[in-house]
């Protein structure tokens, strides 16, 4: 089966599952009712995503001058940086660094870039451990499944679902509550924090002008990961630079609203390197991994490059109404919903992930909500141009849109045939595409333009 015909599997699966859209409606809407909440710390809301929208665009535009100055500013303090063009040459740096230490085994904390990159799959094939701290991740890696969602991994997961897991994969009681498996997890991670030779996070920016890494998260366990093992592993995109240490107070607070609906999460940490003389806590080396991994070819678009401005808070993901049918794991790529759908077929092909961007409904919720600005809608747009002129259509559907372009360029061209041929035509070509549980149109016996001369006796 082809990516697209295992969409359209898992979508149609998907969709008729009532419990799935059950409990993925209800997570959406606790988040739905926190972010009005949120959105009320904001004096003028427009006004903040403006700025943050020009500044990312400042950013993307001149992407070379500040990943210098982020890399000259991080070496300063000791860190080092290794750029990887593809998620191979990542994961082989990756490797290459935790051999030298003798790891055994990695905390991690959540990261979408990671899971882009499969390094736990590369890791388990060299002997490592890699556990996740998160604990949505931690779920859904017991359960060997992908991450749902951007910023909830086990948003399909129900708390039954969940104790369930836990009482068949580490033997828990059944009945387990929340609380009391939040409890076994940390007792369980804490171990393995002291254990561990390494961890490895991502990062929600890239400082340039003092050279960091800005961490945000709500657990605490990222910092965990960061601070106990000896050497500390950041895999980062090369999009999510921002200028300065100045820029935080507006990003930060826009990500936290937006992801979680809070005026700004638990914790919020600022790396900038290894630990140093007289400080107590932090790695012994910091590693920054900035990853390529096809943004190069994003940046080369002149409409779609503006995707590389997300700050990958998941408010188009809870909007989209395709996203809410069809669900997370459909998408097939650690990016899902809109922002998935646009970023997907421009990093790893068109061929194979063009469907994406044709399962939407642009009813652009997802451009109204995004804090900075993306007009994701458009962009969806342009990469159904791109496929078309990428020639990736069926020979079936260029030669339906050509008869159908030559029929509608004229008004006699159009009236021809009548409403029986019409009608013939879409049912032979337009059936199947058209989707087995939608009725296909019907064309009336006159349009409106005949009916038009015929009430006002023109001919």
């Amino acid at each position: 089966m082809t990516t697209a015909e295992k969409f359209l599997e898992s979508a149609e699966q998907k969709v008729f599952d009532t419990e799935h859209r059950r409990k993925l409606v209800f997570n959406i809407s606790q988040y739905d009712k926190k972010v009005v909440e949120g959105k009320k710390q904001f004096s003028d809301l427009e006004l903040a995503k403006e700025r943050a929208s020009a500044l990312k665009a400042k950013v993307i535009d001149n992407l070379d001058k500040y990943l210098i100055e982020f890399e000259a500013n991080f070496i300063k303090r000791g860190g080092k940086v290794i750029w990887a063009r593809d998620a191979k040459e990542a994961q082989e740096e990756i490797v290459k660094v935790l051999k030298r230490f003798n790891t055994k085994t990695v905390v991690k904390s959540k990261s979408m870039v990671t899971e882009e990159i499969h390094i736990n799959d590369a890791l388990e094939k060299e002997g490592i451990e890699s556990l996740e701290t998160d604990l949505g991740e931690f779920i859904v890696q017991l359960r060997k499944e992908a991450p749902y969602h951007i910023v909830t991994p086990a948003m399909h997961l129900s708390k039954e679902d969940v104790a369930k897991t836990f009482h068949e994969e580490k033997g828990t009681p059944a009945d387990y509550t929340p609380q009391q498996i939040t409890a076994w997890v940390r007792k369980f991670l804490r171990e393995k924090y002291v254990a561990a030779e390494a961890g490895i996070t991502g990062g929600n920016f890239l400082i340039a002008d003092i050279g960091a890494v800005a961490l945000t998260e709500n657990e605490g366990n990222a910092w965990l990961s960061m601070a106990f093992p000896k050497v500390h592993i950041a895999i980062v995109g090369i999009e999510k630079i921002i200028p300065s240490i100045n820029d935080m107070e507006l990003f930060w607070s826009l990500l936290a609203t937006h992801g979680t609906g809070q005026n700004v999460t638990v914790y919020n940490s600022i790396l900038t390197g290894p630990k140093q003389n007289g400080e107590t806590d932090g790695p012994e080396e910091m590693y920054v991994v900035l990853l390529d991994n096809g943004r190069s070819n994003v940046l080369e678009q002149v409409e779609q490059r503006r995707a590389l401005h997300c700050i990958r808070c998941g408010a188009c993901l809870n909007a989209c109404p395709i996203y809410k049918g069809v669900g997370g794991h459909s998408y097939a790529s650690p990016y899902s919903g809109p922002i998935g759908s646009v970023l997907t077929p421009q990093l790893w092909g068109m061929k194979e992930f063009k469907h994406l961007s044709f399962a939407s409904s642009l009813c652009g919720k997802c451009t109204e909500v995004c804090p900075v600005k993306i007009d994701l809608h458009n962009l969806l747009l342009y990469n159904r141009r791109d496929s078309v002129k990428e020639k990736l259509s069926s020979n079936t559907e260029n030669l339906m849109w050509l008869f159908w372009k030559k029929a509608m360029m004229k008004r006699n061209t159009m009236e021809k045939g009548g409403a029986k041929l019409k009608n013939f035509m879409l049912n032979q070509f337009f059936k199947k595409q058209w989707g087995n549980r939608r009725e296909l149109p019907k064309v009336a016996p006159k349009s409106f333009n005949q009916i038009w001369k015929e009430g006002h006796g023109m001919k």
